[in-house]
């Protein structure tokens, strides 16, 4: 017996873990700076860990009333009904349920290239097909309803990811609202909104009282440092009341992620102690890196530095790990996370001198 073809299927590639670079380096852990998933510096709220500790010795019972909690919790932070927010096992989890939603087999979707693989991903395991609409590096990765309306072809579900991963790159609202003005009436435009804490501009959420198209997903791995549960969410239309019981796996989000997330919410300083350390950090990395950048609404920033690999793997071996971009079709660029001041500095230094050492070679 088989599986069926997977063959069409592409692995997601996550950034290198420190303990597994420190292994093949030969060196400990904490001589390593990581600059590679886009997690927080800072960890998760204090607030947070408090509740996974009281919390740790009940994980023996199915996590009903933590859901239920959450989900009203952010019903409230978002002015919305509980059955408009979708609580799932990380962002990923929202983007499987709205592919089982929406998807019949056959059916297309249109995802930004370079872009998160996993929306491709999950709409073909769920038996739809993929195109993809480019954003430009010439145009420095700009994101307009006319450049995805050019590809568009009345799919299904069309993604958009603002701020972009791994450009840095926001949609304004003004293009937003035209592209789900122009898409046909069975199309689902979902915002992936995976680093919004970290932009200045408001949620897309604030449009989904006035178009039935529109679903936003968010997650708490970023900003709120809670990478490790697994926990997420998307917030979609009043009209979809019953629709999240028919697709939800049983329990998929777990109890601890469920609590921890929820005294994550209520942390307002350690959500602006995040917030403004990335906002000075990428400021930092574009003013002080010796290549060319572009400008971020994220936790991170888009770098040209040549060669990437060979960049990255030099980067690594100075103790600094950061993502090479090849993987994303981008050959010449890396992306370096926002760390604590004191690494984000040495991230500079690092990078600065194994570029040019790169570029002599």
């Amino acid at each position: 017996m088989q599986p069926r073809d997977l063959s069409a299927h592409s692995p997601y590639v996550p950034g290198r873990g420190v303990e597994e670079v420190a292994r093949e380096l030969g060196m400990e852990p904490e001589e390593l700076t990581k600059l590679s998933s886009n997690e927080n510096p800072h960890g998760p709220s204090p607030a947070a860990v408090e509740v996974i500790r009281e919390y740790a010795a009940q994980v023996h019972v199915y996590p009903k009333a933590s859901h239920t909690d959450l989900t009203e919790r952010l019903a409230t932070e978002w002015g919305l009904d509980a059955e408009q927010v979708w609580v799932s096992a990380g962002a990923d989890g929202s983007l499987d349920y709205l592919s089982r939603a929406m998807l019949e087999p056959g059916d297309r979707v249109l995802v930004p290239e370079p872009g998160f693989s996993y929306y491709g991903m999950t709409a073909r395991y769920h038996h739809g097909t993929v195109a993809s609409y480019r954003l430009s590096k010439a145009d420095d990765f700009a994101q307009t309803a006319d450049g995805i309306m050019e590809t568009y072809d009345g799919e299904r579900i069309v993604y958009v990811t603002t701020p972009h991963n791994p450009t840095g790159s926001e949609m304004p609202r003004a293009e937003l609202t035209d592209l789900l003005a122009r898409v046909e009436d069975h199309t689902l435009v979902v915002v992936d909104e995976a680093y919004g804490e970290y932009s200045e501009r408001e949620s897309a959420a604030a449009l989904l009282d006035e178009y039935e198209n529109l679903a936003v997903t968010r997650t708490f791995s970023k900003a709120y440092g809670l990478a490790g549960l697994r926990i997420g969410y998307a917030l979609v239309p009043s009209e979809w009341a019953d629709t999240y019981a028919r697709v939800n796996t049983p329990f998929a989000a777990n109890e601890l992620a469920c609590r921890a997330a929820r005294a994550a919410l209520d942390d307002d300083a350690h959500l602006e102690k995040t917030i403004e350390t990335a906002r000075w950090a990428r400021t930092y990395l574009r003013d002080e890196l010796d290549c060319h950048t572009w400008p971020s609404a994220g936790n991170f920033v888009l770098c040209d530095v040549g060669d990437a690999t060979a960049v990255a793997d030099a980067s690594q071996r100075a103790g600094v790990i950061v993502r090479d971009c090849s993987s994303f079709g981008l050959p010449t660029c890396i992306r370096v996370s926002t760390g604590t001041r004191e690494d984000t500095k040495r991230a500079v230094e690092v990078l600065n001198r194994v570029t040019r050492e790169v570029a002599e070679a």
